[in-house]
């Protein structure tokens, strides 16, 4: 009996050595982080400049892959469908992360479908002409609209993204119904914002960062931004509710980390302590402000709070304006 406890305890220590020499220490490969939008938007942006912090962090390189189509619902399903092992991870946007679920029953996904990480920024949202445009102002826009219904067009992203929302809002607080104005969509935030500056359209609301360059190179003219105060870098530029529309606040963008559903307590520990090493890199700091975002790191129950919240406001948006997407 003694000799079989011997032999037993010595096989435990051995197949506790053999299992312990296989657990490499995570992460010992690449980290995938699947962009949904197409490259030059505000997701993409984001993305970098998290790769860029993370992995002096990790010690891995964090690397960016655009996974566009869908309002960003082809690059979230494709995170929700991957294995829980800290290897594939997600630029988490309001579009596809708050309002498709909230808007299309179809999406494939809920918002709650993720290991929520943590938020990473938020996107002052501004509204733009071209320089030349003889829109150039909240005022102007809206009288356009009132005496040309139907006449004006703008750029978004999609139907359900935030780009969409903000002029969908306005229009509805206008009274005007949806199709004050026609939209024309394009696959990310950089080809909204370039149709402006072609002349393709006559006006876009979305994400500051995307425009911000071409804002402060004066090809673009900012008229109006939902924060609560000014931006900082657009001093002139009054907000909605200096302009007479304090309802477009509730519209806003954001970026945040998310993962697939069942990720270890671990694995999730380990990227919120590498956020909260962000959150004080000056680097990163520099980066996120440049595009013209406000660095926002929360916790991970913080950020699923903060996404409960976005989700019912579009969820109660979409029933207000009665947007449903097929």
């Amino acid at each position: 009996m003694h000799h079989f406890n011997r032999t037993l305890a010595g096989c435990l220590a051995g197949c506790a050595l053999t299992a312990t020499a296989q657990t490499h220490p995570y992460p010992d490969q690449p980290v995938t982080l699947v962009i949904p939008f197409s490259p030059g938007g505000d997701a993409d942006g984001a993305a970098r400049a998290l790769a860029m912090v993370a992995q002096k962090a990790l010690g891995q390189p964090l690397v960016p892959v655009n996974r566009a189509g869908a309002s960003g619902g082809i690059g979230s399903i494709a995170v929700r469908n991957a294995k829980p092992d800290g290897y594939t991870l997600l630029i988490a946007r309001v579009g596809p992360q708050a309002v498709l679920p909230a808007l299309q029953s179809t999406a494939g996904y809920k918002w709650n479908d993720f290991t929520f990480i943590g938020l990473l920024e938020l996107n002052p949202y501004v509204c733009v002409t071209r320089a030349e445009s003889p829109i150039k102002t909240m005022k102007d826009l809206v009288d356009s609209l009132r005496a040309r219904p139907g006449k004006l067009n703008y750029s978004t992203s999609g139907p359900a993204t935030i780009l969409n929302f903000g002029p969908q809002l306005l229009f509805d607080v206008l009274k005007l119904g949806k199709d004050a104005a026609v939209q024309i969509a394009y696959k990310g935030g950089g080809e909204a914002a370039l149709a402006v500056l072609s002349g393709d359209v006559d006006f876009s609301c979305g994400n500051l960062s995307s425009m911000m360059g071409n804002i402060k190179g004066g090809k673009l003219r900012a008229f109006v931004t939902t924060t609560p105060e000014r931006v900082k870098d657009l001093p002139d530029v009054p907000t909605a509710r200096e302009s007479g529309y304090p309802q477009l606040e509730a519209i806003v963008g954001w970026s945040a980390l998310y993962g697939p559903p069942g990720m270890s307590k671990e694995l999730v520990e380990r990227w919120a302590a590498t956020l909260n090493t962000a959150a004080k890199d000056p680097q990163w700091i520099t980066a996120t402000e440049k595009a013209g975002s406000i660095p926002r790191v929360l916790s991970p129950a913080e950020t699923e709070k903060f996404a409960a919240e976005q989700y019912a406001v579009y969820e109660r948006l979409g029933r207000q304006l009665q947007i449903e997407l097929k």
